[in-house]
C-alpha cells in the first residue's frame, strides 16, 4: 500500500465523514454535482453502512440532510445489479416515506436527490454521467405542464420538476480519464483514486490533505486494507461466475445446435424413405427419436 495514495471514497462515505471537519469534502462533491452550494446540516446513518456480521462490501449509502431540508440519497454500487434501476426507485420513495408522519399534508413531501456512483455498465448509453427529473408533457402540444403563480408560492419553487426526485448516475468505469471541468476532476478521483496536483474543483484540495492513507490509525489501516481485499474478492467472484456462466452457456447452445442439426438431417433421410435404423444410426438419435419426428 502507498503511503501517500489517497482513500477510496466508498470508505470515506462508510468510515471517515461523521466528523463535521471532513463535510467540506462532501460538500464540495455535492456542490459541484448539483451545481449550487451544498452545505451539510445532517448525515443520517443508513443500513448499508451499518456494521453486520457479513460486510456488504458491494455497496455503500449515506443519507444527507442539506440547509433547504432537502434528501439526498448517495449510494456506491461496485457490482452489477440488472434490478438496479428499481432499486433507485425503492431508495427514493423509502427516503420520502420515512421522514413523513401519518398527520403530514403533502406539502411536508421531501425533495430527494439519488446520487449513484457506478464501477459497472448501467445501461446502454454513450455519456458517463446522466441526470434524471420528471416533467409532464403534453401528447397533443408537446408543451411542458408549468406550476401557475399561486403555486409557485405554495411551494416555492419554478418549476414542477422542482417538486419530484431527481436522479444522477456516474458511469465511473466509462470517464476516459480526461478531465475538462469539475467534475470531471471529481469523477477521476472516484475512478482512480488520484487528485492531480493541478485539479481545482471545489472539495479536492480538502479530499488530498485528508483522505490519505497515511493520516489513518494503524487500526483504521488494516480494516481498509482489509476492506479492498474484500472488494476484490467479491468483483472476482462475480466475475468468474459470470465468466463461467457464460461458457456454459455457449457449451449449452452449440450442444442445441448439434441437436437441432441432428433433426434437421433425420427428417431430411425419413422424407427420402430411409429406414429408421439407419437415420437413428447416422444421426446418432434414438429409434424413438426419430419415430417421433
Amino acid at each position: 500500500m502507498n503511503e501517500k495514495r489517497l482513500i477510496r471514497f466508498d470508505w470515506v462515505l462508510k468510515r471517515l465523514l461523521r466528523n463535521k471537519a471532513d463535510h467540506t469534502v462532501l460538500e464540495g462533491f455535492l456542490s459541484v454535482l448539483l451545481n449550487e452550494d451544498i452545505k451539510i446540516v445532517n448525515i443520517k446513518e443508513s443500513e448499508g453502512n451499518q456494521e453486520h456480521s457479513q460486510d456488504k462490501f458491494n455497496r455503500v449509502d449515506m443519507l444527507v440532510e442539506n440547509g433547504k431540508g432537502e434528501l439526498l440519497v448517495i449510494e456506491i454500487q461496485n457490482n452489477a445489479e440488472v434490478d438496479y434501476y428499481l432499486r433507485m426507485l425503492y431508495g427514493v420513495s423509502k427516503a420520502i416515506a420515512e421522514h413523513m408522519s401519518l398527520s403530514d399534508d403533502y406539502r411536508k413531501v421531501r425533495k430527494v436527490y439519488h446520487i449513484n456512483i457506478l464501477y459497472f455498465r448501467m445501461g446502454d448509453g454513450s455519456d458517463y454521467v446522466y441526470h434524471g427529473t420528471t416533467e409532464y408533457r403534453g401528447i397533443h402540444s408537446d408543451t411542458v405542464l408549468q406550476l401557475t403563480a399561486k403555486q409557485k408560492e405554495f411551494f416555492a419553487k419554478d418549476n414542477v420538476k422542482d417538486l419530484y426526485p431527481e436522479y444522477f448516475i456516474l458511469c465511473v468505469e466509462d470517464f476516459d480519464n480526461a478531465a475538462k471541468n469539475s467534475l470531471d476532476e471529481w469523477i477521476y478521483y472516484l475512478k482512480n483514486t488520484e487528485i492531480p496536483e493541478n485539479f481545482t474543483a471545489r472539495g479536492l484540495k480538502e479530499a488530498r490533505e485528508r483522505l490519505l492513507f497515511d493520516k489513518m490509525t494503524e487500526k483504521e489501516k488494516s480494516a481498509y486494507v482489509h476492506y479492498l481485499d474484500q472488494t476484490r474478492y467479491e468483483n472476482n467472484s462475480i466475475r468468474y461466475s459470470f465468466e463461467n456462466g457464460e461458457a456454459k452457456g455457449k457449451a449449452d447452445g452449440r450442444q442445441e445446435g448439434r441437436l437441432e442439426e441432428k433433426i434437421e438431417i433425420a427428417k431430411s433421410l425419413k422424407a427420402k424413405g430411409i429406414d429408421v435404423n439407419t437415420i437413428s444410426e447416422t444421426t446418432k438419435l434414438s429409434v424413438d427419436e426419430v419415430l417421433k419426428l
